[in-house]
């Protein structure tokens, strides 16, 4: 299961991502933003993926001024991204 929430603020959006699966153990949860990172090795590209995803989320949120940060969503891993609110649009 995954779940999506968000939480504007003052200031700041909070985006989080939440998922049931394996978690990603805290010792690899900087490695993983490095691309082309996939700590189970018995996945290939054909059937695991190219290890860009959290490279790409990271580096678009940089640009953006926001940041991001894994942890333990018990089980599962838990994704958050912090994210400068934009001014209001003047009319």
């Amino acid at each position: 299961m995954i779940e999506v929430t968000g939480d504007p603020g003052a200031g700041t959006h909070l985006v989080t991502v939440t998922d049931d699966g394996p978690g990603i153990p805290a010792a690899d949860r900087e490695r993983v933003f490095d691309r082309f990172t996939r700590l189970d090795d018995a996945r290939d590209r054909d059937a695991g993926g190219a290890g860009l995803g959290l490279a790409i989320v990271r580096e678009l949120v940089r640009l953006h001024g926001g940041t991001v940060r894994l942890s333990d969503a018990g089980p599962g891993l838990r994704v958050s991204l912090h994210l400068p609110a934009l001014p209001d649009a003047e009319t």
